[in-house]
């Protein structure tokens, strides 16, 4: 499959402007990226689902356990449509894991605030999560992934600047 995805990318590269080295580096790693984010959402349905979650509700819970926000500030923290964290947000809502509360800053916009029973159900994820990250981060090893974590700091803060070329 990574053969067929190189081949594909080759045939566009050919039909466009030729990339520099280092915009041939940074293609690379988006395609990387890319790929460990599919691998992620799988690991993380996997941790998340003994307790009846998704990745995707996990991600929401864990914003909002993290700080009272309303769902257009956890979209923006997640990188996210408002549309979709709201829709996760109503079911998680209707499931009895967090409420909606008023925001004094905002009178439309609530704030989405864990219950007992979401902070329970994020706390379950959060152990099984740090038992996964630990053997992974001993094979891997603590300096070679803060590195990498740098590298993609400073690939998300020129994203999140505009620094893409947002056309």
């Amino acid at each position: 499959m990574i053969e067929d995805i190189e081949k594909r990318q080759h045939v566009v590269n050919e039909q466009s402007a030729a990339r520099s080295p280092a915009g041939d580096a940074f293609a690379g790693l988006a395609i990387l990226v890319l790929r460990l984010a599919g691998h992620l959402t799988l690991a993380g349905d996997a941790l998340a689902k003994p307790v009846r979650q998704t990745s995707a509700r996990w991600q929401v819970l864990a914003a909002a356990g993290h700080g009272t926000m309303s769902v257009a500030q956890i979209a923006r923290v997640l990188g996210v449509t408002r549309q979709a964290v709201q829709r996760l947000a109503d079911l998680i809502e209707a499931d009895g894991l967090a409420r909606y509360q008023d925001n004094p800053a905002h009178q439309r916009a609530k704030l989405l605030v864990l219950t007992d029973e979401g902070r329970q159900v994020l706390a379950a994820i959060k152990a099984s999560q740090a038992t996964w990250a630990n053997a992974l981060g001993a094979e891997l090893g603590e300096t070679d992934l803060r590195a990498a974590g740098l590298v993609l700091d400073r690939v998300l803060g020129a994203l999140t600047r505009g620094a893409a070329g947002d056309e």
